[in-house]
Order: C-alpha cells, then sequence, then structure tokens
C-alpha cells in the first residue's frame, strides 16, 4: 500500500501574524481553527468570531459584509475541512461581483476543533487553489513556506479581488478546544457599532 506523501506545511499562528501584521481597519472574520488563534492575538473592534453549530458558513457571512461595506475590505479565514462543505461559496463570491474579499483557506488536512480527524479532502489530495481558480477568482495564491509567504503576504493582498489565499499549514495537535466567545447577538451588534464609527 503506497503512502501518501509527506507534504509542506508551515505554522499556524506565524501564519496568521503575517495577517495581523499587515491589517489596518479590514473587518476580519474567523471561524473554528482561526477563532482559537486568533483572539490570542488580535482585540479589534473589527474582529468577528463566526462559530455557529454548522460549519462552512464564514465566508458567506463575510460576503455580506463585503456587499454591505463596499467601501471596507474584509478577510475571512475557513479551514478546509469548512470549505468542503459549502463549496458553492466559492462561485457565488464571484457571481456576487464583491472586489473587496479576501478569502484564506487554513489547509491543515484535519478537522482541528473536533478531534484531529483527517479530511476527505486531505485523503483524495484536493487542490483548494485549483478549486478556486476554477470558480472564477482572479488571483489566488499558494503558500506552504512561512519565509515566502512573510515575503510575499502584502502584494499578495493588493492582488485584484476577490482574492483566494490557500495557506498550507501544520495542525495544532493536542489543542482542540474551542472557547465559544457568547452569544452571536451581541457580537454582531458590537460589530454594527464599530462599522458605523
Amino acid at each position: 500500500m503506497s503512502q501518501t506523501p509527506t507534504r509542506r506545511q508551515m505554522p499556524l499562528v506565524p501564519a496568521l501574524q503575517v495577517v495581523h501584521r499587515l491589517r489596518t481597519d479590514e473587518i476580519v472574520v474567523t471561524t473554528m481553527g482561526t477563532a482559537r488563534e486568533w483572539p490570542r492575538f488580535s482585540r479589534h473592534p473589527l474582529d468577528l468570531h463566526y462559530i455557529p453549530s454548522s460549519m462552512g458558513q464564514s465566508p458567506t457571512v463575510a460576503l455580506g459584509l463585503a456587499i454591505a461595506q463596499p467601501l471596507r475590505k474584509v478577510i475571512v479565514f475557513t479551514g478546509d475541512g469548512s470549505l468542503l462543505m459549502n463549496l458553492g461559496c466559492l462561485v457565488t463570491i464571484i457571481a456576487s461581483g464583491a472586489k473587496n474579499l479576501t478569502l484564506i483557506v487554513i489547509d491543515n488536512g484535519v478537522y482541528e476543533v473536533t478531534g484531529g480527524q483527517r479530511t476527505a479532502g486531505a485523503v483524495a489530495g484536493v487542490d483548494f487553489a485549483g478549486m478556486a481558480k476554477s470558480a472564477g477568482f482572479p488571483s489566488v495564491e499558494r503558500f506552504d513556506d512561512l519565509d515566502e509567504w512573510q515575503r510575499r503576504a502584502a502584494a499578495t493582498f493588493e492582488l485584484l479581488g476577490p482574492r483566494c489565499i490557500v495557506l498550507a499549514t501544520e495542525p495544532v495537535r493536542g489543542d482542540y478546544f474551542l472557547n465559544v466567545p457568547g452569544p452571536i447577538g451581541p457580537r454582531l451588534e458590537k460589530l454594527r457599532e464599530s462599522l458605523r464609527k
């Protein structure tokens, strides 16, 4: 029986911190594993940690924000497992005509917050960057090396939108706990207040 070849991956937290350093006044939507890590170094009023009972919905939530706030940039993180549950969001983003959205796919090959089970995408060797290109994203980049991501991130965020960035990251083993940050209603109201300022 042949074994799946080892793929290059970068550590998750330093990869996220690259985005944090470049972030100015963009709305940032996180979910699942990124919603666990991002709040450890970001307390921005335009952070929305979207943790519903169903996976895969953060790209469409972010798209709604991008459409409602066309003069503001929106960054959304989704996991590879989450994206598999809502592949239709890729074509929905393109069909919407929104240009101010950056979709960042954290491709670590596992369902990180439910116990680290391997995703079907990892087993099948799914090319998420290829999927985004096929859906019509004008700008698609994939990174599996932290140094290269650090060097090219700023320029990547300036590419024609909507853009898709796939980051091949290592799973955060042994830390599967996801602290839900309270009811979504009050958090959405807080975001609304921040957007009015």
